[in-house]
């Protein structure tokens, strides 16, 4: 009977606390009031669409799975819209924003239900342990739900920067009848 290599239990409880705490710093995003940063908005716009076109570019070998991550896309651009008419904005004493509780839980659930399925298909897979473990392109399912969020999050920043844009308009100034008096000073008032 083999032992497992001491290195390599520590590196994947490292792995896995990792990846916990990942999934509670995501969750506890998507759920709770959150102070808006414009910052992590346009890193989100700027590095999501990278992921997208190199995730597809690796689909583009399989054959109809571009399809499923389209699908995705779609789905998630409308649950971002979605998700946004059901944001709580608050602009008083710094700008805040609650996401819908709901949806924040479900797209949770999702992708942590995605991981787990992934991590127990290669744990109890005898043969993941003589071939590398599947390519992540390669299933249809996985690119449906990465191109689902991927989405989502890219329309929920774009909503979230639109919001905050339309908080920095100037109010239209009309002028006062007292400059129009001064400035006109026949005309009656």
């Amino acid at each position: 009977m083999a032992t497992a290599n001491p290195g390599s239990l520590l590196i994947g409880a490292a792995v896995g606390a990792f990846v916990v705490w990942r999934i509670v710093s995501r969750i506890r995003r998507m759920v709770g009031r959150q102070k808006y940063s414009g910052v992590r908005a346009m890193i989100t716009i700027c590095i999501f669409p990278i992921l997208i076109a190199l995730v597809a570019f690796g689909a583009l070998n399989h054959e109809g799975n571009v399809l499923f991550m389209l699908g995705g896309l779609i789905i998630g651009c409308g649950l971002g819209v979605y998700g946004l008419r059901l944001t709580k904005f608050e602009s008083h004493a710094g700008k805040f924003y609650t996401p819908n509780a709901h949806l924040g839980i479900a797209l949770s659930l999702l992708m942590i239900g995605r991981i787990a399925w992934r991590m127990g298909t290669l744990y109890f897979t005898t043969q993941s342990f003589a071939a590398p473990p599947g390519d992540f392109s390669s299933s249809p399912l996985t690119l449906f739900l990465f191109g689902m969020l991927a989405a989502y999050y890219i329309s929920y920043a774009i909503g979230l920067l639109r919001w905050s844009r339309s908080l920095q308009k100037p109010a239209k100034v009309t002028p006062s009848i007292a400059a129009d008096v001064i400035e006109n000073p026949n005309q009656e008032v």
